[in-house]
């Protein structure tokens, strides 16, 4: 099998390495450490099956699927990620993927059960990711059956450094359609105040901003 690997940190890239080739005798056919050169390799080596991480520099792991699908329609891909929040389990099953793998939770002897699953035509999400999805699944007050794409799009970049303007500028929206959206979002979820949004969204994994202490401090 033709594996591509995608993976910011040397020292992990190595162990993957070493596993599919010791383990399985797959032939790596590319490695990257970002998701712009991901997207570029898997187009040159049109690889079958992607050991993907998801927080990348440049483009999200996310980002770099949806990318890769359009040029690899078929290719399997495992995520490999040290996040397991209902953020990234909500986007992980819409990107369709065939495997997750919690880095925090799941050793190596996982990673190889994982890889066994889906080379089998099978799949394999860690206990934390099905455990997440099952309960958000039984929500009938969750995120996703509340807020709408661009909502979530909005939520997404509220919780970072980055001004209204700088918001609306990324999404291709004016700003008062930014302020609208954060309108709707707080009223949806019934919360009070920004402070509390942000808290929200860092709870759920929609940001990675620590949350303020007060209830009344305001996002810029």
């Amino acid at each position: 099998m033709r594996v591509l690997i995608v993976e910011d940190h040397l020292m992990f890239r190595d162990v993957i390495r070493k596993v599919l080739t010791d383990s399985f005798r797959f032939q790596i056919v590319g490695e990257a450490a970002d998701g712009m050169q991901a997207v570029a390799l898997a187009d040159q080596t049109r690889p079958e099956l992607i050991l993907l991480d998801l927080h990348l520099p440049g483009q999200d792991g996310f980002a770099a699927i949806e990318s890769i699908r359009n040029i690899v329609p078929h290719v399997k891909v495992l995520i490999l990620s040290s996040h397991c929040d209902d953020f990234t389990v909500f986007r992980a099953e819409k990107a369709r993927v065939q495997g997750f793998v919690d880095k925090n939770t799941n050793s190596v002897d996982t990673l190889q059960a994982a890889i066994n699953a889906i080379v089998a035509g099978g799949v394999w999400f860690s206990p934390e990711f099905l455990r997440i999805k099952t309960a958000r699944h039984r929500d009938t007050n969750s995120f996703d059956k509340l807020l709408t794409d661009r909502e979530r799009d909005v939520l997404s970049l509220l919780g970072t450094p980055f001004t209204d303007r700088e918001v609306a500028l990324r999404l291709d929206i004016s700003e008062a359609t930014v302020a609208k959206h954060r309108f709707n979002i707080l009223k949806k979820l019934d919360l009070k105040t920004t402070a509390e949004l942000l808290r929200f969204a860092v709870e759920h994994g929609f940001s990675r901003t620590s949350p303020p202490a007060g209830p009344g401090v305001m996002l810029p």
